[in-house]
């Protein structure tokens, strides 16, 4: 099986469809939003073809702080906190799968911990057939920030982005959108940039520090730096970060390649 033409990967990020600042609070109005708006997409654009991945916000990411999960898995009491982790990413996949479904997008979750490797951190592994398979037939693969079991560290967690990165070398996907509660990448004084090349990276570290709420995979900076990485090394891929708190950018982003808005990561 060959990649289809035209995918694209989208990210609903875990500050946008949770509530972060409290433990298991999904944004379920921002969720059937969401999924109202990606059918309305492709209905108008039938050659679409879409990967979706979402966060794990006040889910995964609440429990995966409490058990420190992402430096690694090694006593029994950690693997405890690793399945806890595993079962809180997927209570929140499986009201965002609810809601695509009823919305009429024909997602079909598939669980990253179920064939997910990694050594030392980095992800060297996910099953790729069940993904193809369900491109070829018109579903809607959907992935999530999720635990994964690790050579050297017994086990961690993998971010969305880190799955993205992970797909984009075999799927070739014209664009990736990342979807969070605020406009885009935000300069000191709150502005924000319409563009970041990888060499911007090295001014923007004490800016992009940190993350409200929860965030056990690094909040803005770590997401930036590892698209940057994608896009240098995959110089026709280009990422958009922006807000889908704005109704209706969700549906336009993902029928006009030229949507502007937010921050566009480039090579």
């Amino acid at each position: 099986m060959s990649p289809p033409t035209a995918v694209v990967l989208v990210k609903l990020g875990g500050s946008l469809i949770t509530d972060k600042t409290r433990p298991m609070s999904p944004r379920l109005e921002v969720i059937d939003r969401l999924a109202r708006e990606t059918h309305q997409a492709m209905d108008s654009a039938p050659g679409l073809r879409l990967v979706l991945g979402h966060g794990s916000g006040s889910f995964g990411h609440t429990v995966g702080q409490q058990h420190n999960t992402r430096a690694g898995v090694r006593t029994p009491e950690e693997w405890v906190g690793f399945a806890r982790v595993s079962a809180a990413a997927a209570q929140l996949n499986r009201l965002v799968a609810d809601a695509f479904v009823a919305a009429g997008v024909p997602v079909l979750s598939l669980q990253p911990s179920a064939s997910a490797v990694c050594r030392d951190g980095i992800l060297v592994h996910l099953a790729l057939e069940p993904i193809l398979a369900a491109l070829d037939r018109g579903l809607v693969p959907l992935v999530y920030g999720d635990v994964a079991l690790d050579r050297v560290q017994g086990g961690t967690i993998i971010s969305t982005e880190e799955i993205l990165a992970y797909l984009t070398v075999h799927l070739r996907p014209e664009r990736i959108l990342l979807l969070g509660e605020v406009e885009g990448v935000l300069d000191s004084r709150g502005r924000t940039l319409e563009q970041i090349r990888p060499g911007d990276l090295p001014a923007l570290s004490d800016i992009l520090a940190g993350s409200r709420g929860a965030d056990v995979t690094g909040g803005m900076l770590s997401k930036v730096a590892d698209m940057l990485r994608l896009v240098e090394s995959r110089p026709g891929v280009s990422v958009r970060i922006f807000s889908g708190l704005a109704p209706g950018a969700l549906r336009q982003a993902l029928i006009d390649p030229g949507f502007r808005a937010g921050t566009l990561l480039s090579a």
